[in-house]
């Protein structure tokens, strides 16, 4: 075997290439996705015993990033490359050539060696929404799941010690969800939702089976910097400003939809959600924020009142069925949901 290629069999033993759900128009794709030398990947198992779930998110840290190695992405006739940063991760950005469908697309990532070899290719989708009057813009963590995110001994065990199908989700945000993807629009064309969170790229298998496990709609998720096993203790806890910047970024790639932000109080979801509307107040249909930290309900309602004033729809609520109900109120649903979903006897919040 010459050099070269014993150099690749070596190199592409464990390499791995986890390529991201992009999304785009004909004039603005994105995909991207991180490169490592070196995974360990948990098994499909759901599994009741603590001790294999603690394993296996364990597991998820385990990584090696490949460094500034060179990747290709082919799409239709067209071939991109760049460079991988200093943690593996790759980003491409580009226009098609030709006009681009509503709906899923497959596209080809590959890793290659400095002398060209390629070392390991994988399949990637692209997600191109239809041309609908809303969008939806989500956090995760204690908007949808039940995290703990403000209680570092809560968020530790939830995420430790339960699987992906075992997660707790807050009762009717699912229901919730799907009337939103089906809101003003034909079933065959739901409304896009982008999944956008400070939780890192390491969860995105593990997010990816909770959200489709318990029916939600299918969306893009948008999440923050890999982290290696000697950080977890920093798990969840990053910085949340690259949050402001991915919403920022598909509301510049969509700018003809409005769209509706939905978070809660547990962190920064309340002023990251204002900067956006200080910045694009015409393009935000409303603000749901769920009141999971009642400790900061002051703050959040005097954040909430300044976004109001801006003519924003905003609700601060405990229940989903509120937020139904509230959904309903503006707009966003029809009535008939109401005799389906009856409304909660919690209190609702701002209107």
């Amino acid at each position: 075997m010459s050099k070269v290629g014993a150099q690749m069999a070596k190199s592409s033993k464990n390499t791995e290439i986890q390529v991201y759900d992009g999304y785009g128009h004909t004039k603005s794709l994105v995909i991207q996705g991180h490169v490592f030398k070196r995974t360990s990947k948990p098994g499909n198992r759901f599994s009741a015993n603590v001790w294999h779930n603690t394993l296996d998110m364990i597991r998820l840290f385990f990584v090696k990033p490949f460094p500034h190695v060179l990747v290709k992405l082919s799409w239709q006739n067209l071939t991109l490359e760049t460079q991988a940063g200093p943690d593996g991760f790759f980003r491409f950005e580009w226009s098609s050539e030709h006009e681009v469908e509503a709906g899923w697309h497959r596209v080809k990532v590959a890793a290659f060696l400095d002398k060209g070899a390629e070392m390991k290719s994988a399949n990637g989708q692209l997600y191109v929404p239809h041309s609908t009057q809303y969008g939806f813009i989500s956090d995760i963590d204690d908007t949808v799941m039940v995290s703990h995110s403000s209680r570092f001994r809560k968020r530790m065990i939830a995420l430790f010690a339960k699987h992906a199908q075992s997660r707790k989700m807050f009762p009717d945000v699912g229901n919730h969800y799907k009337l939103l993807s089906e809101a003003n629009t034909e079933l065959s064309m739901p409304n896009p939702f982008f999944y956008v969170s400070s939780s890192e790229w390491n969860l995105y298998g593990y997010l990816k089976e909770f959200f489709r496990f318990n029916g939600f709609p299918r969306g893009v998720f948008l999440l923050n910097h890999i982290k290696r096993w000697y950080q977890f203790l920093k798990i969840g806890n990053s910085n949340h400003s690259g949050k402001l910047d991915r919403i920022i970024e598909i509301l510049e790639t969509f700018p003809k939809q409005q769209f509706v932000l939905l978070g809660d109080n547990s962190q920064a979801d309340p002023t990251i959600y204002s900067g956006v509307v200080d910045l694009y107040a015409d393009r935000i249909k409303a603000i749901f924020i769920r009141n999971v930290r009642p400790s900061a309900g002051k703050n959040t309602n005097i954040i909430l009142e300044e976004i109001a004033q801006k003519g924003v729809k905003t609700f601060f609520y405990k229940n989903s069925l509120d937020a139904i109900a509230f959904s309903v109120k503006i707009g966003l649903l029809d009535a008939k949901v109401l005799t389906q979903n009856p409304q909660s006897s919690d209190e609702g919040g701002r209107k």
